[in-house]
């Protein structure tokens, strides 16, 4: 139940929903970049807007530009990786992230997602027997970006952010004392000026820019080239950092798209499941589904569904194997076995006998206790010969209350399959 103190306050108004505080950790490392000329994060950020929302490029010519700057050394190009991550929590915000086909309205909403990564969490364990995150599908599998995965962590390591922030202080306190590495950062912040000056330019009847645009792009990866190899040469070489710190945060995205993008449908797969395993409770329905199922997995599961419900018994349940002695001797003790202690007590070990499913009794009411003892010895292949009756009785007797104990056992294993998710 909803908490009631202060919901009065909120009935009637809007969460108003934003990515700012991921925002503001963007623009937190932005800030690096000093106002002195060689401004290679911001101009980053600069360019990637630029080109996207330029109006006379065309959809695959931005997309050119875009994965061929990108590839120059995608470590370093921290404006155009961080605006991503803005861009793809404001999708998640808007819900524009969910696919709809072309010819279809956009129905989902950050509500429904919110709710489908919740109903995850539960469907998950009760349908595979392990926690959502076992399956790459815990919140921040799905919404981790938005709640600050880059900002925290769960140990006493750095986090993305943090760390990234440090590499770009320590570039930008390098840069101002390595006249080499200070020429190489200004000259890249220059070519991505120079890409977006020249976008400022064309119009719609340009005759022909794509040599001159070719040009600037190819400046751009030729200046982040140089600055990737003066990077490198700072102690310690943070470019190895810068790599690893590129593929978490791209990974993450990458995670979230994925889930995303089909979380409505996995739910929706999920969910019926689920309500087809229920149908098998009914005899009709079940005869009914193990017919028309055309999948041979689900067609064994009805088919097998009465005999291992049969073996489930509450009694039988235990959470560890260390359990499982003490469990068998309680079902025997309920059962009052083992019913016969003294095996020098021939007529109560032959009676005993007569009860094992394991041994033919035919004609045993015309035998003595002794005879029906040996007939059974020789049944369960217990050797008789030079062996005194007492001894034959001691050991039938040991080994019909084995049999006893490791029927329990077998029926406990037959629990347990039954009972286990496969």
């Amino acid at each position: 139940m909803p908490v009631n103190k202060g919901f009065l306050s909120i009935v009637e108004n809007e969460p108003n929903f934003s990515n700012q505080a991921l925002e503001n950790a963007v623009n937190d490392i932005k800030a690096v970049d000093k106002d002195d000329g060689h401004q290679f994060i911001l101009s980053q950020f600069l360019l990637d807007t630029a080109i996207r929302n330029n109006p006379v490029l065309t959809t695959s010519q931005k997309n050119d530009v875009l994965e061929t700057t990108y590839a120059a050394q995608p470590h370093l190009q921290i404006g155009r990786i961080l605006t991503d991550v803005v861009r793809h929590t404001a999708s998640i915000i808007d819900a524009t992230i969910v696919p709809v086909p072309a010819d279809e309205t956009q129905t989902e909403t950050f509500l429904g997602i919110l709710q489908n990564v919740q109903a995850m969490q539960s469907l998950i364990p009760e349908l595979y027997g392990v926690p959502a995150k076992d399956k790459g599908r815990a919140v921040n599998d799905h919404l981790g970006t938005l709640n600050n995965i880059f900002l925290t962590t769960e140990d006493s390591s750095a986090p993305v952010f943090t760390r990234l922030k440090r590499i770009m202080e320590l570039i930008d306190a390098n840069s101002r004392v390595t006249s080499a590495l200070n020429l190489a950062v200004t000259n890249a912040a220059t070519a991505n000026l120079n890409l977006r000056t020249f976008l400022t330019t064309i119009t719609d009847d340009s005759t022909d820019f794509q040599e001159t645009l070719d040009n600037r792009v190819n400046s751009i990866v030729s200046m982040f080239s140089t600055l990737n190899t003066r990077i490198a040469q700072i102690p310690g070489d943070p470019t190895t950092d810068l790599v690893a710190i590129k593929d978490e945060i791209t990974d993450q995205v990458s995670l979230e798209n994925r889930n995303l993008a089909d979380l409505s449908t996995t739910i929706d797969t999920l969910s019926d499941n689920l309500s087809y395993s229920s149908l098998a409770e009914d005899d009709t329905l079940r005869g009914l589904m193990s017919t028309v199922a055309q999948n041979k997995q689900w067609q064994t599961y009805f088919e097998n569904y009465e005999n291992e419900k049969d073996n489930l018994n509450p009694i039988y349940t235990t959470d560890t194997d260390s359990d499982k002695s003490s469990v068998i001797d309680q079902v025997l003790a309920g059962k009052g076995l083992p019913d016969v202690l003294d095996s020098t007590d021939l007529d109560a070990v032959a009676a005993k006998a007569r009860r094992d499913t394991r041994i033919d009794t035919a004609f045993f009411d015309s035998y003595t206790s002794e005879q029906q003892i040996i007939k059974s010895c020789e049944q369960l292949g217990i050797t008789t010969q030079y062996r005194n009756i007492n001894s034959l009785s001691g050991t039938l007797l040991t080994n019909m209350n084995q049999h006893d104990r490791d029927t329990v056992a077998n029926e406990l294993d037959q629990n347990q399959s039954a009972d286990t998710l496969s």
